[in-house]
């Protein structure tokens, strides 16, 4: 539909000049000043029991949650577009808007239509936004992944004269408080993005518009432009501090001023879109560089650590390893694996937390079945903080303290528990037990979701409340006896009395009688209010003053409750800082006691983390392949790697791995990445014994893929991740690479990975496994000290290859392409013909070989036998070759060239 009012989303203005605005009803006046107030937004406008939108909101609506489009009144002579959604479902469409990166702004009723009308019949009710719903800002389990983090991202830069500028980047979980900080150059601003997979992120205006930064950023479905005063670096510090009500930062994080105009365009984003209220949030953590294992984009991808490349989950690294039995402590495992430290003495902390429970697999268990029973605390927390939470979200905090106390019980069993575990139970005592026995005794054994359902609260916990349900429940009691006595009097047996939130109380009986409740004498006594298809309905003085005293009562019971809930939250909100630990503590233990579990289910052992170049890994095996095979019945080929320094070296080895494709190369490359990332996150490792020297930057060049996107071949692709990785990495990188060079002419592509290994050997000084299918590149091992040849053993067996998944020293004597190429069922006549060409090519060099291969084809085979020293041609083609020896085509017309053509073929076919 055309719309004579351009969009205020996209206009940032009121569609409509005053003079206008003033034509068109008041309802739909107030809609537009509200959506003028909120642009960029669809507007959830309250209706009664929907969510309306209007205009171009409806458009979008209806095509993104597939509902329709309809119409409501006139605008400048034009049918005005809506769509509505029910609000007792408004959740599920919110998600899937969501989920498409659309923001969305919740407009409430702020008053009961009846106070409305005291204003006079023509008065709109009054309504405001509630709360702007955008992907970083959801608080809602059903709005959420439980086992994923849900981060909002700010962007700060600062201009450098040198061009280096400087970025300070801070991100948010409102459901858990989270609140972390960095700054970082540009550069690494993809790096860290991988890393913290932002749902959302704010940027000044300006930078989408940057030719650095901009097609970064619009890789993510979710970036907000924000106004340059949100990161206004002046009055940083003074947001901060207002947020967290304090008088100076100091007590809290020491940020540098590019961290803390980052952090206050945070929490003002988030003051914005919660319209008043203020999630609790955690002090900025500040996240030194070099703390962490970087692992850049495409390596993340790569090694598909939390997702395959095909977007699942399922076939990740983190599904392998996640046993977790908590969905905070499935999110704090993601971290970590996104994560992994540097900090020898950190990792070392978590390895002894998981040794502890390896050593004591009882406790494990115990504390397993404990951690089942443990609420989500952090984000019931949260939903009670800003107004959004239940009696459900009470009741969960009160079980988490209860189960608080069963696992310090279970934990002060354990022999000396280390460092990592004793911090827990110390973070376990906080939360207040006087809090766990009052919402004990206030809130009832069966919960509604919502507290505006009430019956929540346990009967005779307050005394008021009790009386106030009595005379409801009583009144409930007197309309059943009405609608008894109703039928005897009537001689309707079917006659009821319902209840709908538009009728109120209604007297319902089938059309066959209605016509009876309306003459006399019984009209007298029933008023008619309604007729459906199959049912007439009526209302009587009687029932409309006890619906009256009914509606008091139950209003009033409410309203106690409500008040009730208030107070608990009250007492709840008040000591948030101590359950968040808690909730922390919960999910450390879940990891700790899951990666044990893991270890004893899985064989994994301890792995030695230590400041050295050491990457010895004996009998190291892929959790993510040996987890499917196990699933087939099938055993996984261990194999070691080692890549640490020979005595007479200062740096790591590179290897240098050949053998035919399907034999595994890419296998033995991810698992040792895998295994090393295992390590650093605090987690046992699938081998026999592993020695690793900590890891600060991990890459990986495996696998083909074009990104047609930005214009790029899948060869374009494996350039510029090969050039990341030869530009970057250092002496305490590790490096794997895949087929270097495959993408492009034989010897342009051995040449760049000749090139490649070289500088990783002389430049890079870092240790690598570089798998290839140049056997050339094996000379190279005579003249780089560093350099190590390793293969796959295969075996032949009558003409097929034999894979045996084994990684031992030496070079590939053949690639066994054909052989792999027979086994994925290509046609027997190109196999035959593979092997012919593969002979003469093998028998000749290459000049000769391809002079071979162009004589072999059948253009040219007549010539070729001609021409053959050993072998005389037959009569009828020493005739055929006189013939064409005898043409001359320089000399010949276009006519006569043809009629040579049609001579030489009577010839050849006489």
């Amino acid at each position: 539909m055309t719309m004579h009012a351009p969009s205020p989303a996209a206009t940032n203005a009121p569609p409509e000049p005053k003079d206008t605005v003033a034509r068109v009803t008041p309802m739909m006046e107030q809609y537009l000043e509200i959506k003028a107030a909120n642009p960029g937004l669809l507007l959830f406008y309250r209706m009664g029991d929907f969510y309306e939108l209007f205009f171009e909101d409806a458009e979008t609506a209806s095509r993104a949650l597939g509902i329709m489009l309809t119409k409501r009144g006139k605008h400048q002579g034009e049918d005005i577009p809506m769509c509505g959604v029910p609000v007792e479902r408004s959740d599920d469409y919110l998600h899937r808007l969501i989920a498409l990166g659309h923001r969305v702004a919740v407009c409430e009723q702020m008053e009961d239509p009846a106070e409305a009308k005291k204003r006079g019949s023509k008065s709109v009710v009054r309504r405001d936004v509630v709360r702007l719903v955008t992907p970083g800002t959801l608080t809602e389990d059903n709005l959420l992944d439980a086992k994923a983090n849900n981060y909002l991202m700010a962007i700060a830069r600062a201009r450098a004269s040198s061009g280096d500028d400087r970025l300070g980047l801070a991100w948010i979980d409102i459901s858990t408080s989270e609140f972390t900080v960095t700054e970082c150059g540009v550069s690494e601003l993809s790096t860290t993005l991988a890393r913290v997979s932002p749902n959302e992120i704010v940027v000044p205006d300006a930078i989408l518009g940057d030719e650095t930064l901009g097609p970064t950023l619009r890789e993510h479905t979710a970036v907000t432009p924000l106004t340059r005063d949100v990161f206004d670096s002046a009055n940083a510090e003074q947001r901060l501090c207002a947020y967290f009500a304090v008088a100076t930062m100091d007590g809290l994080a020491t940020l540098s001023r590019l961290e803390a105009t980052a952090a206050a365009a945070a929490v003002t984003y988030v003051e914005r879109t919660q319209v008043g209220k203020h999630p609790p949030l955690s002090p900025p953590a500040r996240e030194l560089a070099g703390s962490t294992l970087a692992i850049d984009p495409a390596t993340r991808a790569n090694l598909e650590l939390t997702r395959t490349l095909a977007g699942e989950r399922r076939g990740s690294l983190l599904d392998a390893i996640d046993l977790t039995v908590t969905a905070a402590g499935s999110r704090l495992l993601a971290q970590r694996l996104a994560t992994p430290l540097t900090d020898i003495a950190a990792i070392t902390r978590r390895h002894d937390a998981v040794e502890a429970f390896v050593a004591d697999p009882a406790a494990a268990d115990d504390l397993r079945a404990i951690l089942r029973e443990a609420p989500d605390m952090s984000r019931a927390l949260a939903r009670l903080s800003v107004g959004r939470g239940g009696p459900r979200d009470l009741a969960g905090l009160r079980d988490g303290i209860t189960a608080a106390d069963a696992a310090i019980a279970r934990l002060q069993k354990m022999q000396e528990p280390p460092q990592e575990i004793t911090a827990a139970i110390e973070a376990l005592s906080k939360p207040s037990r006087d809090l766990a026995e009052v919402l004990a005794r206030a809130l009832a054994e069966q919960l509604p979701l919502s507290k505006r359902d009430g019956g929540f609260v346990r009967e005779r916990y307050d005394a008021t409340l009790d009386e106030t349900r009595s005379l409801r429940d009583a009144s409930r009691l007197v309309v059943a006896s009405m609608q008894a006595r109703y039928a005897e009097d009537t001689g309707i047996k079917a006659l009821k009395i319902r209840h709908n939130n538009v009728l109120g109380y209604f007297v319902e009986v089938t059309a066959q009688h209605g016509d009876k409740l309306m003459s006399a004498p019984l009209n007298a006594t029933f008023i008619h209010r309604q007729t459906l298809a199959g049912q007439v309905r009526f209302t009587t003085s009687e029932l409309g003053e006890i619906e009256a005293r009914i509606a008091n009562a139950g209003e009033r019971a409410l309203g106690l409750e409500l008040e009730i809930f208030e107070r608990l939250v009250v007492q709840t909100v008040s000591i948030g800082d101590d359950l968040r630990a808690a909730a922390h503590a919960f999910a450390v233990l879940d990891v700790a006691t899951s990666l044990a579990r893991l270890a004893i289910d899985e064989n994994y052992v301890r792995p030695e983390v230590d400041g050295s170049l050491a990457f010895n890994i004996e009998g190291g095996r892929h959790p993510v392949v040996e987890r499917a095979l196990k699933r087939n019945g099938e055993s996984f080929i261990a194999n070691t790697c080692d890549l640490s320094p020979a005595p007479s070296q200062t740096s790591g080895q590179i290897w240098i791995l050949t053998g035919p494709n399907m034999a595994g190369k890419s296998t033995f490359l991810r698992q040792n990445a895998l295994i090393a990332l295992l390590a650093q996150i605090g987690s046992f490792v699938p081998a026999k014994r592993a020695k690793i020297g900590v890891i600060d930057r991990l890459f990986s060049r495996v696998g083909a893929a074009d990104d047609l996107a930005r214009g790029r071949s899948t060869f374009m692709v494996e350039m510029v991740e090969t050039a990341a990785i030869l530009n970057q990495a250092g002496e305490r990188a590790l490096v794997i690479l895949d087929e270097i060079g495959r993408g492009t002419a034989t010897f342009d592509g051995l040449s760049i990975a000749w090139a490649s290994i070289e500088h990783l050997h002389d430049a890079n000084k870092c240790r690598a496994l570089f798998a290839t299918h140049y056997h050339e590149l094996t000379a190279l091992s005579a003249k780089l000290p560093r350099l190590f040849n390793a293969t796959v053993r295969v075996k032949e067996w009558h003409g097929d290859v034999v894979f045996l998944h084994e990684v031992l020293p030496g070079a590939a004597d053949r690639s066994y392409g054909i052989q792999v190429a027979k086994l994925a069922g290509l046609p027997p006549a190109v196999i035959a013909r593979a092997k012919t060409v593969l002979a003469k090519l093998e028998a000749q060099d290459r000049g000769t070989g391809a002079q071979a291969l162009i004589d072999d084809l059948p253009l040219f085979a007549v010539t070729a036998r001609a021409s053959d020293s050993e072998a005389a041609p037959s009569p009828e083609a020493a005739a055929l070759i006189e013939a064409l020896n005898a043409i001359q085509p320089d000399e010949l017309t276009p006519r006569e060239a043809l009629d040579a053509l049609y001579a030489l073929k009577a010839k050849l076919n006489g």
